[in-house]
């Protein structure tokens, strides 16, 4: 299962100087004051349930790193206790060595900050250069070929630092659970999709997914025991059904079915030691299970925290990682496709799928928001807000990311689950989409999360963000 706690390292360093006097130029004291201060007040700030920090003190000169042994130590330290990212502070200049090697050895993604020089004594001399050691660690970073984000020069108790941190935790955890990933792959695709095409030797050799191929027939035997194993759990899941939808007839007669599946896919989780789920879904599923429909059911595992992407879309699943761990597992992603335009408005769309919409992201008010079975799918509207609406594609080899950015409008009340969405420009997105690799399958999430997935690219290389996101 996808993990979104992130546990970070952090690093306080100084520059490799010699002692001098208070009141000089890149003092010790002066940095180990401003090491133990933005120590104390990031941990004391930012831990919670999502976040821990594991710090350097006990290490170094006064708990600064400076040279090549102390960064040494730390890697040991940080690496024994498996942090998922690196924060390095440069408390006066910095020390572009031991940054450099500390990153390289324990590999994970790394943040640089230079805390703002704001420190001036009455002769004209100032006790750190910060910033100017920032550019020797970058430029150290970069020969090693270390990929690195970075926050701008500010005061730790700023805004600016409170968004650049939060948001460099959210890529932390994306990094975090896209390495190593392990995709169920359920079923084939649809026979007319030719549009979720995917490349399982690639995705292997970039990015070391690893999928794991489950028949059918395997769904089927697993269905077949729930009923005697897990009795329990099926009622649960079916009653939660009666009790949250309004039901229609032809549904009624499937519910402790649609529960059986929702039971089986999670031992299926389990069994296999999957992080999510590619899906068939509206072919296979019928004739196996004698009109099922998965498609609530898919919406229902969501909100338990399980991800299954439909119609056997392997970069929607993907993608649907990526969003659910930028927003540390907080949000829920939606499986909202491309379908119509707005009658009226030139700049929304529909994004719409037949049914899989988590009831948790359902609207609160509205004749749209009450929420419907209608031959077991799900009929209501999403919530409103700003969403991300991204998807992952590929042509030729080469992988590419599509963040977008839509705000919800009034439309017509239809069929599924959905949200109008207002673009900037929809003609651009449509004729973008008509140039490819993407098609009308994307993902969204609340909240605006394209300079997440601008910064998690600069940690897997083969995948790029789409330059038309770039520019606009």
């Amino acid at each position: 299962m996808l993990d979104y706690k992130v546990k970070i390292g952090i690093a306080a360093m100084r520059r490799n100087t010699t002692d001098r006097p208070k009141g000089t130029f890149l003092t010790w004291y002066s940095a180990e004051q401003r090491g133990k201060r933005f120590t104390d007040y990031i941990e004391s700030h930012f831990t919670d349930d999502n976040v821990e920090f594991v710090d350097n003190r006990g290490i170094g000169i006064n708990d600064l790193i400076f040279d090549d042994a102390s960064a040494a130590e730390t890697a040991k330290r940080f690496i024994e206790e498996k942090v998922d990212a690196v924060f390095i502070i440069n408390c006066n200049f910095g020390n572009e060595e031991a940054a450099a090697d500390l990153a390289k050895a324990v590999g994970k993604p790394v943040l640089l900050w230079a805390p703002l020089d704001d420190e001036y004594y009455k002769d004209g001399m100032r006790p750190t250069d910060s910033q100017c050691g920032l550019f020797g660690v970058s430029r150290q970073m970069q020969r090693y070929h270390i990929p690195f984000s970075h926050l701008p020069c500010c005061r730790v108790e700023s805004e600016e630092f409170l968004t650049g941190f939060r948001s460099f935790v959210s890529v932390a955890c994306m990094v975090k659970n896209f390495t190593g990933l392990r995709i169920g792959q359920i079923g084939i695709r649809p026979a007319p999709f030719y549009s979720v095409i995917w490349n399982e030797g690639e995705l292997m050799e970039r990015f070391g997914i690893r999928i794991i191929p489950i028949n059918m027939a395997v769904v089927e035997q697993r269905m077949k025991t729930v009923e005697a194993e897990h009795p329990k759990e099926q009622d649960e899941i079916a009653d939660y059904i009666r009790e949250n939808y309004t039901l229609d007839e032809q549904t009624k007669a499937y519910v402790d079915r649609m529960a059986a599946l929702a039971v089986a896919y999670k031992r299926l989780f389990d069994e296999f030691s999957l992080d999510v789920i590619s899906a068939e879904c509206w072919t296979a599923t019928p004739i196996m299970f004698d009109g099922l429909a998965p498609c609530t059911v898919y919406g229902i595992l969501a909100d338990m925290g399980y991800i299954v992407s439909c119609e056997s879309d392997m970069h929607a699943a993907l993608t649907q990682v990526l969003l659910r761990s930028a927003s540390l597992g907080k949000g829920i992603p939606l499986f909202g496709e491309f379908t119509v335009r707005h009658p009226e408005n030139k700049n929304a769309e529909l994004l719409w799928h037949c049914g899989p919409f988590p009831l948790s992201q359902k609207a609160e008010t509205g004749v749209d928001s009450r929420a419907r079975l209608v031959n077991q799918r799900s009929w209501f509207r999403a919530k409103d807000g700003v969403y991300t609406v991204a998807r992952i594609d590929q042509e030729s080899g080469k992988y590419m990311i599509l963040p977008l950015l839509c705000r919800t409008v009034p439309g017509p009340q239809t069929h599924g689950t959905y949200i109008w969405g207002e673009f900037s420009d929809l003609q651009a997105v449509e004729d973008r989409l008509m140039d490819g690799p993407y098609i009308h399958h994307f993902v969204e999430i609340e909240g605006d999360y394209r300079r997440e997935i601008a910064e998690f690219c600069k940690y897997f290389p083969n995948l790029s963000v789409d330059e038309f996101a770039k520019n606009r």
